[in-house]
């Protein structure tokens, strides 16, 4: 199988809402490119939703949709993070977050009560949000000589690169995001201009 270097995911944040029996759900959903954002992203949630019941939530990262993780906040298990995750599988979604508030009407919704509340939310959510496509880059750092100038941006823009960062001092150094299936490609291209070091960064 050849390597599927795109992904869907979420553009910007988006929120959703879905009632039911006087219980409030409010869903949240937010790109995530790490875990350690989710710390924040609660935090935030919390402190504009003190007096919610339940903060509930669902995570998928990597580009082979393998990282995940669920939290019923106290709802009964299994009724609340994993319709939310159900919700993202079903969209082939990654690298997103999305966290339900509750607030609790005083009227238990029984089990199929609540995973149709989670997973209604969170698709009101997603609706509300732009999904885009987006493809698994690779950065590398490329080192060169002032007058090799030329010759670079001339790769840059036939490959449609994108320059990330760029510094010109003594030695010419730039990083840029490479296609992940155009990486061997432009790699040697680079590597025919002599003198010119291209090495890894990191994968985005």
């Amino acid at each position: 199988m050849l390597f599927d270097d795109t992904y869907r995911t979420l553009e910007k944040p988006a929120e959703g809402l879905f009632r039911d029996r006087g219980s409030k759900f409010l869903a949240f959903a937010f790109p995530l490119n790490a875990e350690s954002e989710l710390k924040n992203i609660l935090a935030q949630l919390k402190s504009v939703h003190p007096k919610a019941n339940h903060h509930c939530w669902a995570f998928r990262l990597g580009i082979d949709r393998s990282v995940f993780r669920v939290n019923d906040d106290g709802e009964p298990s299994g009724t609340a993070g994993r319709p939310i995750l159900n919700t993202l599988l079903s969209k082939d979604l990654t690298n997103i977050v999305v966290v339900v508030v509750r607030y609790f009407g005083g009227t238990l919704l029984g089990v199929p009560g609540l995973i149709n509340a989670y997973k209604s939310a969170t698709e009101d959510a997603l609706n509300h949000g732009k999904i885009i496509q987006k493809t698994v880059n690779d950065i590398y750092r490329i080192q060169f000589d002032y007058l090799q100038m030329n010759d670079i941006m001339k790769i840059i823009k036939e490959d449609d690169l994108t320059i990330i960062s760029q510094d010109f001092d003594e030695d010419c150094n730039m990083r840029v995001s490479i296609r992940k299936t155009m990486v061997n490609q432009v790699l040697g291209r680079f590597e025919q201009i002599s003198g010119v070091k291209a090495r890894f960064d990191k994968m985005v």
